[in-house]
């Protein structure tokens, strides 16, 4: 039961934030710790450094190098994953009960005593302007870097997390040494550790491998909010494609927004919730004009952005986006039906436990609550939230945070053919 879970949280002298959870199912344990680096604190003729740095921690260490490093995960049957998002970074270890401790060495080791090793930055640099030119082929993705440059200009929301071809190749190795020395802190931590082990052996484990982390000054996080959109903006893209992908929306919200739980609903009653949300009935099953579409608000730090992606027939575009406009429209000017509303609230309800239903999805949230600031109780109080929601809650959201006149359209396509009006 969701209201059953109760992680042990402490403080280590040098600032790290221990979060241990003990689960006995299964013989695993999960250990993820979050640094609060992300491409939203790469400066931006940098851009791209702080997953540049991420992706170089495993190639190397003073005692070990990637090979071995990778020979000594695999022989226990562990995974080692490291992931960077706008907002932070994320190395996680999963492991048996038996090897918990070599996965404490081996997790530590990473993230206390990476080298970065000339080579593999040339290397790892060149895999990743790889990845950039290829993005440029994805429509799909070529549609969402445009529009976030639209939504976040000035702002650090404004680049990928990967950063630009131009940005990346001006990244030299001694920035990701200064950038890993700035960032990487304990007491800008969280050490989150699920699974079959005692509080006392995980906090005891955190001590031995991490109490001797050094810690150091804050870095300075200038809050800066992104600025709203004031008029429609259209960006056009001509590809000779058979049809258009299209992205369309504008700023969202922080997640730490008190309207986030309305905003929640309002969304899944939108686009969120699948075949039962109404762009998905309006614009593929009565217009017959796509196979998916969807609506979603990424909460991030600062408020993220708000989006609707689709894609359809190069000459339904102008259709397309008319549809989903209305829908933008009609959500905002008249209340939702009691019985979409309590079907949005039912699947939401019900379908959150799915979201750390293992270790690993556990280790996350819980990871993600404390960085948010939402206190342990969210586990028993988000059923709770999301219950409270009023048809009144759905509308007053819509009306204040969707705007069917300010926005961003992006459209990759046959621009002859689609004969984009908007």
């Amino acid at each position: 039961m969701a209201t059953e879970i109760a992680p042990v949280k402490t403080l280590l002298t040098n600032g790290l934030t221990v979060i241990v959870l003990e689960q006995h199912d299964l013989p695993l344990v999960h250990i993820q710790a979050l640094i609060k680096a992300g491409s939203a604190h790469d400066p931006p003729e940098k851009a791209g450094l702080a997953n540049l740095t991420a992706s170089l921690l495993d190639e190397g260490t003073t005692t070990r190098s990637s090979k071995q490093l990778a020979e000594q995960i695999d022989f226990i049957g562990a995974a080692l994953e490291i992931d960077t998002s706008e907002d932070f970074t994320t190395v996680s270890m999963r492991v048996l009960k038996k090897d918990v401790g070599l996965g404490f060495t081996l997790l530590s080791d990473v993230l206390l005593h990476p080298i970065f090793p000339q080579r593999e930055f040339e290397r790892v640099r060149a895999q990743i302007l790889g990845e950039i030119a290829s993005d440029n082929d994805d429509p799909t993705r070529l549609a969402m870097k445009t529009f976030h440059q639209l939504v976040f200009p000035n702002h650090p929301y404004y680049w990928p997390v990967i950063g630009f071809e131009d940005t990346v190749s001006h990244i030299e190795w001694r920035d990701i040494q200064h950038f890993y020395t700035k960032e990487y802190l304990p007491n800008q931590t969280i050490l989150v550790i699920v699974g079959d082990i005692t509080v006392e052996q995980a906090t005891g484990l955190a001590r031995t491998h991490f109490g001797s982390w050094k810690a150091g000054p804050l870095p300075a996080r200038p809050a800066k909010r992104p600025a709203s959109l004031d008029k429609k903006i259209v960006r056009l893209i001509d590809k000779d494609l058979t049809q258009s992908t299209i992205v369309l929306g504008h700023g969202g919200i922080s997640r730490t927004n008190p309207d986030f739980y309305a905003i929640t609903v309002m969304n899944h009653i939108l686009g969120a919730g699948g075949f039962s949300s109404r762009l998905m009935d309006t614009v593929r099953d009565k217009q017959g004009l796509v196979y998916g579409i969807t609506s979603h608000y990424d909460a991030r730090v600062m408020p993220g952005p708000f989006w609707v992606s689709l894609q359809t027939k190069t000459d339904t575009t102008n259709q397309a986006i008319e549809a989903v406009l209305a829908e933008i429209k009609a959500i905002r000017d008249a209340p939702v039906s009691d019985q979409e509303l309590a079907e949005a609230k039912a699947f939401l309800i019900g379908s959150f436990p799915l979201r750390f239903d293992t270790t690993a999805k556990l280790a996350r949230l819980l990871a993600q609550v404390e960085f948010y600031g939402l206190g342990f109780e969210y586990f028993s109080l988000y059923p709770k939230l999301i219950e409270r929601v009023t048809k009144e809650d759905v509308q007053r959201v819509a009306k204040q945070y969707l705007n069917p006149r300010h926005y961003a359209l992006v459209v990759v396509g046959n621009l002859t053919k689609a004969n984009v009006r908007h």
